[in-house]
């Protein structure tokens, strides 16, 4: 990969970035002010500003023949992903050679605690979730129309430096008895751009690659493990039904959903090793 440009350079993106330049790639970012270009230029990137939620405001990116990370979240609202549209109606005359597209184990729906695989059906039961199969399937068929490998990378949870619960755990927010909170995959960040970096370097158009680390596990163990490394106290445990009372709706929907994601397929057929496959390794690394 001579050049790949990054869309929506945050965390993870930076993190893309940063593997690229190692294996003496070109990276281009987009960014959304020219405070946040200057970030990014301070990393080695070549930023572009713009902004995906006005096409008219989207630069002439040299995404032509390149490879681009398309780590963009939709906007809140709808079941439809109009950044992903804008993206592919502006760059649709000097298309991509390859696309990688960051997605969401959410497009599953709800699997109970049973792992899911990447052949399993679709059928998301969250408007964030329809919103992101739908900027899958817009960008699956655009990638057939323009002759662009498009490749899929779906994940549960990320975790990893700054992405901690620690101001939770400091303001001494309760937790989700253990007992009720279901098992659930996640990712450290570094595992994760390095598995995306491997999908755009040996997959194959079409593909679909679940990224979850070895050993999933409740958000209440992931949050008192945490508080237990960073030396804070454990918060209470409280049942589902106070948790309806206290819990803002979306940070309960975090402790109670499950999703396990089978990941042997990016392992098997592209020889991904992980480098932190369960919190033990991931945790400290964290801190």
């Amino acid at each position: 990969m001579d050049r790949v440009v990054i869309v929506g350079c945050g965390d993870i993106g930076r993190r893309v970035g940063r593997l690229a330049c190692v294996q003496g790639a070109e990276v281009v970012a987009l960014a959304r002010s020219e405070d946040k270009a200057g970030l990014l230029e301070n990393e080695g990137f070549h930023a572009w500003v713009g902004d995906l939620n006005d096409p008219s405001m989207l630069p002439d990116l040299p995404v032509a023949q390149s490879t681009v990370f398309y780590l963009a979240p939709p906007p809140g609202g709808g079941f439809e992903d109009p950044r992903v549209r804008h993206f592919c109606k502006v760059y649709s005359e000097k298309p991509p050679r390859r696309l990688v597209y960051l997605g969401t184990s959410g497009v599953y729906g709800d699997c109970g605690e049973r792992a899911v695989a990447e052949e399993d059906p679709v059928s998301p039961a969250t408007s964030r979730a329809r919103r992101r199969l739908d900027a899958e399937q817009c960008l699956c068929v655009w990638g057939e129309e323009r002759g662009v490998d498009v490749m899929r990378v779906r994940v549960a949870n990320i975790y990893g430096p700054g992405r901690l619960p620690v101001a939770h755990l400091e303001a001494g927010h309760p937790l989700l008895r253990e007992d009720q909170s279901p098992a659930t995959s996640r990712v450290h960040s570094d595992d994760l751009a390095r598995a995306l970096w491997t999908v755009a370097a040996a997959g194959r158009g079409g593909q679909v690659f679940n990224v979850g680390d070895t050993e999933p596990c409740s958000m209440t163990r992931f949050f008192k493990a945490v508080a237990q490394l960073a030396g804070i106290p454990v918060p209470e445990e409280i049942d589902i039904e106070r948790a309806r009372e206290v819990m803002k709706p979306l940070l309960l929907n975090y402790f109670i959903e499950s999703r396990i994601l089978n990941s042997d397929k990016i392992v098997n057929e592209l020889g991904f090793e992980w480098q932190y496959p369960t919190l033990r390794e991931g945790l400290p690394a964290s801190i």
